[in-house]
């Protein structure tokens, strides 16, 4: 069973959005039973990101210059990992990003799935309605069913067992993909995908790396924009 719970935060200049981000986060570990640390490491940040989540008492907050986020994943787990009075066994991992949202029921879910057996949980995520495009946002619908998990990776919506994280070496200093990296090496643990804490990701379409979530919500704006062209071109040509 599950005793202690840790959540690990990466962020890099997310002052617009750390506040929303933070007060998610708290609401989700105050409906926790257990419980749960929240470490942000805040990442060659050049605004107040660090200054703004230290208003929040629950947060421990860590500044690293590195600018690599599987590097400050790492960091902000094995700090948390060396004070908690619990064996790897017991201890769940609950990753998100600085411009998410985690719903009320997160880590409650990611826990009761942990206790039921999963070693890894790969959460489902969403762009935000009110910043992806109407178009954009209609296809979403279409590929990514409610009910449905699709096992799509986001650190945005991850979480893992700590003996399994520890064992398989832990998060990879990559600037980008490292959930993937560390999922790709769980691959003999139980894997569980699921919907039921399903985060709302910022639809921003320039990230801070080149092949980042907001790479692919622009990959899909600019298909379903162009979709809309041709599907408003061929109405068009029939009248």
């Amino acid at each position: 069973m599950i005793t202690h719970v840790v959540v690990t935060i990466p962020a890099r200049d997310e002052a617009a959005r750390i506040d929303r981000c933070l007060r998610s986060v708290v609401v989700a570990g105050a409906r926790c039973a257990l419980p749960v640390r929240i470490v942000l490491v805040a990442d060659n940040c050049l605004d107040d990101t660090a200054k703004r989540a230290r208003r929040y008492p629950p947060v421990t907050v860590f500044e690293v210059s590195g600018a690599n986020v599987g590097a400050a994943r790492r960091l902000g787990i094995a700090r948390a990992l060396e004070t908690l009075p619990a064996t790897p066994e017991t201890i769940w991992l609950a990753n998100t990003d600085a411009d998410g949202v985690v719903p009320a029921n997160w880590l409650v879910s990611q826990v009761a799935l942990a206790d039921a057996g999963a070693d890894v949980i790969i959460g489902t995520v969403r762009p935000h309605p009110g910043e992806y495009p109407r178009e954009a946002r209609r296809q979403w619908r279409l590929d990514h069913m409610r009910g449905q998990p699709n096992g799509s990776i986001h650190g945005a919506n991850l979480g893992v067992r700590a003996s399994a994280y520890l064992a398989v070496g832990c998060f990879s200093p990559m600037a980008e993909h490292e959930d993937e990296d560390l999922v790709g090496r769980l691959a003999a643990y139980k894997t569980v995908p699921s919907d039921a804490g399903e985060v709302i990701t910022s639809a921003r379409l320039i990230g801070r790396t080149p092949g980042g979530y907001a790479g692919y919500l622009a990959a899909q704006a600019r298909h379903a924009s162009q979709s809309g062209r041709i599907a408003a071109g061929i109405e068009g040509s029939t009248d």
